[in-house]
């Protein structure tokens, strides 16, 4: 698909609209965790910040790659006896659990499996293994952080295939995700400079070839189905609507989205076992709806495209504080009347939210023969 050359605002896109800070996921918190409830399934899962839990570490002193294990982080945390265990970080970008996590409950298992960080060497969790680094990209040099590429983690669950660790009985009735939301867009050294469409356009055939040839590399060492989430709108993300203090998502920033989709789509027209869960349109009936319209779904959200938890600064991020320690954010009350958790990342209720559009045809995928 090519760029038609008004649409050089692309470059906007590419080059500041997606941030690298991604969506967090997390282990066990102190304490104990209940173990996963038995299913047939195991669950492994790659990508970027939509589905970490664990994998990118905490730093002393926090900063904006290790803030999912801070405060306020996990503050809507819930423990498996449904007790509330507020301010409970896990290593997510969210205020309790993700994708990942609600995809876990679909396949009868109680939350997202462990992070590869967090596993000891040379074992694997009967539910499987999370590879998702927040900050992580598909390309090389995608990423202004020394995290693993989608192809680098792919590589670390083959040589886990290969000396057996990952076993073949858990291949045998393995689901995979493959959670990409945009880290190759935004101040990639590899976009840097780009203005011509049709480099634009090629750029991101790169991306999504990329992304398709690692689902196939997953098929070829067992996985039996892959899922593989096409961009969210990521115009409508609090770090581009604060600008018009909330009140309408960025068009081109969701052009954008829309032209990698197309491209994605394409590449993995005809695959086998391969599902496109369409973040784009569930978020979209969320959050593009004019208010009091859309679904219920959307009703329900009183902030669309504000986030829960804002940094005063709008260079500076949630959970950051000064050099005495006060707060340089704010927190709201009820986080599930909000969509956006911070300037990127679904709040839980927001992903709930999302899962529920997503939730039959991810059945239905995983259920066929």
């Amino acid at each position: 698909m090519k760029l038609p050359p008004a649409v050089l605002g692309l470059v906007v896109l590419l080059v500041l609209v997606l941030s690298p800070n991604g969506a967090e996921a997390r282990p066990a918190p102190a304490g104990g965790h209940p173990q996963k409830k038995l299913s047939s399934y195991s669950f492994f899962v790659f990508g970027d910040d939509f589905a970490d839990n664990g994998n990118l570490p905490l730093t002393d002193p926090v900063t904006q790659m290790s803030r999912q294990w801070a405060y306020p982080y996990g503050s809507s945390y819930v423990d498996a006896d449904g007790n509330p265990r507020p301010n409970t970080p896990s290593g997510r970008f969210s205020n309790y659990q993700i994708q990942s996590d609600f995809i876990a409950t679909i396949l009868g298992l109680e939350e997202a499996p462990p992070a590869h960080a967090l596993t000891a060497e040379k074992t694997c969790d009967p539910s499987g293994m999370t590879f998702a680094y927040a900050g992580a990209g598909v390309l090389d040099g995608s990423s202004t952080h020394k995290v693993p590429t989608l192809a680098k983690q792919v590589e670390t669950f083959s040589k886990m295939v290969k000396d057996g660790t990952i076993t073949q009985q858990q291949l045998s009735r393995s689901i995979a995700l493959v959670a990409i939301s945009g880290n190759d867009y935004h101040g990639s050294s590899s976009t840097i400079g780009l203005s011509n469409p049709n480099d634009i356009n090629a750029y991101i055939g790169r991306v999504t070839k990329e992304i398709a040839a690692n689902v196939e590399q997953l098929q070829k060492l067992g996985v039996t189905k892959v899922v593989v989430n096409n961009l969210h709108p990521v115009g409508c993300t609090p770090l581009q609507t604060r600008t018009n203090n909330y009140t309408a998502c960025d068009v081109f920033g969701n052009l954008g989205a829309s032209v990698h989709n197309s491209n994605l789509k394409q590449t993995m027209e005809g695959k086998k076992n391969v599902h496109v869960a369409d973040l784009y349109t569930a978020f979209s009936n969320i959050v593009d709806t004019a208010p009091g319209k859309g679904q219920e779904l959307s009703k329900q959200f009183k902030r669309k495209l504000s986030p829960c938890c804002e940094s005063f600064d709008s260079n500076g991020y949630c959970g950051q504080q000064g050099d005495s320690s006060e707060l340089l954010y704010s927190v709201c009350d009820k986080s599930n009347r909000f969509f956006y958790w911070d300037d990127m990342h679904p709040t839980h209720a927001g992903w709930e939210a999302v899962m529920k559009q997503l939730e039959k045809p991810l059945r239905e995928f995983v259920d066929q023969d």
